[in-house]
């Protein structure tokens, strides 16, 4: 009788980290076995690359080592949850803009796409904007093929990404004066020459 309200407390507990996480999302982008070679023979351990986000525009990676797979998911994970960025979208499904990131030898582009798209990119790209709940993507890779180097590769286009808004704050204009009025008549020519040509 004892243990039950402990198991119970441990069931709010729980629920109440799941509650603190905000509904971040985790993806395991890859594991990898490494050897520390002792005077004994080789101690084995596992780096883990993961990628977290909330679908709603907040995204961030983290790597892990640990002697236990879980261990390491479980210290990628916290950093990712540290370093998390946001990334203005269109819609709420694309990018504003084309962008290219680099990191090392790594190079990708990203290109905004129109709807029922969907995700096109491979392996660590795709848990990026599944994570970060971007819908229409094109993205391709080229270079290194690290999964570190991709990743960092794309979080570099991302955090070059910007709004309309925020470059029009940035320029002190209006978004509408970015755009231009598309009724507007071309420089030095007249309304009725516009609508009689």
């Amino acid at each position: 009788m004892a243990r039950e309200p402990r198991e119970g407390g441990r069931g709010r507990e729980r629920e109440r980290d799941r509650d603190a996480d905000d509904g971040i999302i985790d993806k395991l982008v890859t594991i990898n076995r490494v050897a520390k070679v002792v005077k004994g023979g080789r101690r084995f351990a596992f780096a883990a690359l993961v990628v977290v986000g909330d679908q709603k525009g907040r995204v961030g990676y983290g790597a892990g080592k640990a002697r236990e797979v879980p261990e390491a998911i479980r210290k990628a994970t916290e950093r990712a949850k540290r370093g998390m960025i946001r990334v203005p979208m269109k819609e709420g499904r694309t990018l504003h803009h084309d962008v290219v990131g680099e990191f090392g030898a790594g190079t990708v582009v990203l290109r905004s796409a129109t709807a029922g798209t969907g995700i096109i990119a491979g392996g660590p790209l795709r848990a990026v904007f599944e994570t970060l709940g971007i819908g229409d993507v094109v993205a391709k890779s080229l270079g290194s093929r690290n999964p570190h180097n991709m990743v960092k590769a794309t979080f570099a286009a991302l955090q070059k990404c910007s709004s309309p808004r925020s470059v029009a704050n940035r320029r002190g204009k209006k978004v509408a004066d970015l755009f231009g009025r598309r009724d507007a008549a071309p420089a030095g020519q007249a309304p009725e020459a516009q609508a009689n040509g």
